[in-house]
């Protein structure tokens, strides 16, 4: 419980914004209590005024000259025209609210995704590394929007259902108190099982969210390496794959089906047995004179209106418990913290030189095994420094540490003889252009893949720094041009098509700083000389660094940095150019 209460003071804090909407829908759901409490009065009037001829109530005859004749045919005129003003109430009321409901549910979804979008792009890879993207996924499609089904679906709705089952019982109260004392015993054993039905609910919907995102994990990995799939013929195994884990997913949601059933079999029954209690009761009451048919008809109609209420509420349980695991589903991963952090008061930085310096780094993706120990060296602005060592070896990782997407455990890592993890962050990782081995593109225009870099870049910047990554020739044969759509990951183009676009994104990001990974290790020879000669003219002036297996590239470094098992074997610099010409034959021969 004390979980719940917590969910739901999180909940109405990050709905803040939007208090003066939701004010307004709680307004108008209160509305439905009134309107709902007039449906009956026709009747009555109807039939102790009409048919019984018994004087026609103050609040009726308020409206009416002091000698009008309240004959058979004017009452049953009254009852006709109350039933439609009741009905016209009662549409425009339904017409508002489902505008603003709409509305604001809307915006409160949307602001709760874009913040926890947000929040996901800001946690470290190690996060992601460890729980995968289809998850964060489905908490962004469909668990965020358990925000508007909490406070516009639920809890708006049992509110006023409160409202509105106070106010008839305290109509029936008035009428005969006996009756008022049997809806209140009514609420007994509903509350009971609202209470043991609320635990079972909350398990089985935590159980199918999880279920659910992990068959969403599947779809997701099977769709992103749908080449893989199809080449070994696998199709059918990730059906199954997928088949047996929606399996979970559906026993649970029958698991909600079967307690959803007896309970709202109980609540029937318990609702029923009321009921002929009213009848039994009421008869004898009209028959000894105690009170009038109208009464008892009024009584009735108001028995039937008060389960429409505890219907609403006890059907409104197993949404508010899957909302509830939702938003604590959502709120679990908000509470997650970014491992790399900002410093409290950063330094701002516009353009580095380009210096810069390992002290004794230890990195560790987890406590049980260091991936890089003790590293020192230092790098001067304008260094082409070569990466080299066997798979597993942290050449990657060594990356990882210089664009600060990891913290080390240990150690220092300067910028400009500044600990990188004193610049503001935004601008610390500015400094950088990367040039990967697979070339990450976005399913839009090349143009705006090439601005990505920078996105203030006109179409002359854009264009310009095409022809530097030799791709202007290649974009101008495409159908559109530069405005031509890539596709997703950009497979509408070629991999030497990607990797000129990649290139020309760094040109026009124009960082002190570059990253090659493995940036000609796919491609054939011809496309493979456009790329080399694009990076060299990407290169000058640039401090860099490259992971590489091409003599073409290797060739280019003035510095090479040897990494085996996490540790620094040794960096030869170009003033001891017979090791450092060594080195590089000893690595190509091996490699």
């Amino acid at each position: 419980m004390s979980s719940s209460i917590t969910i739901l003071k999180r909940t109405f804090a990050d709905a803040k914004p939007y208090w003066p909407s939701i004010g307004l829908i709680f307004v108008l759901n209160f509305l439905a209590s009134p309107i709902s409490l007039l449906k009956p009065l026709a009747l009555k009037i109807l039939i102790d005024n009409g048919f019984s001829g018994n004087a026609v109530p103050s609040y009726i005859s308020f409206f009416f000259p002091e000698d009008f004749d309240f004959t058979f045919l004017a009452v049953v005129w009254i009852s006709v025209l109350l039933v439609i003003l009741v009905a016209i109430f009662e549409n425009l009321y339904n017409l508002t609210i489902w505008i603003v409901n709409a509305q604001t549910g809307e915006k409160l979804v949307r602001s709760f995704r874009m913040r926890l979008f947000s929040h996901i792009q800001r946690l470290s890879l190690a996060y992601h590394d460890k729980k995968g993207s289809s998850d964060s996924i489905y908490k962004i499609q469909y668990d965020t929007s358990s925000i508007r089904t909490f406070i516009i679906g639920n809890l708006s709705p049992l509110l006023s259902s409160f409202i509105t089952l106070v106010g008839m019982i305290t109509i029936i109260f008035i009428i005969n108190w006996r009756f008022a004392f049997i809806v209140c015993f009514l609420i007994l054993p509903i509350s009971f099982l609202i209470r043991y039905s609320s635990i079972r609910l909350k398990k089985d919907w935590k159980k199918v969210m999880e279920s659910e995102s992990n068959a969403m994990a599947v779809v997701h990995e099977v769709l992103g390496s749908l080449r893989v799939v199809k080449a070994f013929g696998q199709e059918e195994w990730e059906s199954n794959r997928f088949m047996a884990k929606s399996d979970i997913a559906m026993k649970g949601q029958m698991s909600i089906a079967w307690t959803s059933a007896i309970f709202y079999f109980l609540i029937g029954m318990t609702f029923a047995s009321v009921t002929a209690g009213f009848i039994y009761w009421g008869a004898i009451y009209v028959n000894q004179g105690q009170m009038t048919l109208g009464e008892l008809t009024m009584v009735i109609s108001y028995l039937a209106q008060v389960y429409a209420p505890i219907d609403k509420i006890s059907k409104s349980l197993n949404g508010v418990q899957s909302s509830i695991t939702s938003m604590e589903r959502v709120y679990n991963l908000l509470d997650e913290k970014e491992e790399v952090k900002e410093a409290i008061n950063p330094v701002a930085i516009v353009k580095a030189k380009g210096m810069l310096e390992f002290q004794r780094v230890i990195f560790a993706y987890n406590e049980s095994e260091n991936i890089l120990e003790n590293i020192s060296f230092k790098i001067m602005p304008g260094d082409r420094v070569g990466i080299m060592g066997s798979t597993g070896a942290g050449k990657s990782s060594l990356i990882n540490l210089i664009t600060r997407f990891y913290d080390p455990v240990s150690g220092n890592i300067l910028l400009d003889n500044l600990n990188i993890k004193d610049y503001k962050l935004d601008d610390y990782r500015n400094q950088f252009s990367l040039v990967l081995q697979e070339p990450v593109l976005f399913s839009t225009t090349i143009s705006e893949n090439i601005a990505y870099g920078r996105k203030n870049a006109t179409e002359k910047e854009i264009i310009e720094a095409a022809k530097s990554a030799n791709a202007h020739e290649f974009i101008t044969r495409c159908s559109s041009g530069y405005e031509t759509l890539v596709g997703e990951r950009g497979m509408q183009l070629s991999g030497g098509e990607r990797q000129r676009i990649a290139l020309a994104r760094a040109f026009i990001k124009d960082a002190p700083v570059l990253i090659l990974d493995e940036p000609t290790s796919s491609l054939d020879i011809k496309t493979e000389l456009q790329v080399i000669e694009a990076i060299e003219r990407l290169m000058k002036g640039r401090t860099t660094f490259m992971i590489t297996h091409r003599l073409d590239t290797l060739s280019n470094c003035n510095i090479i940095i040897h990494l085996e098992k996490g540790k620094l074997l040794e960096v030869i610099k170009d003033n001891h150019a017979d090791a450092l010409t060594k080195k590089k034959i000893n690595f190509l021969s091996t490699t």
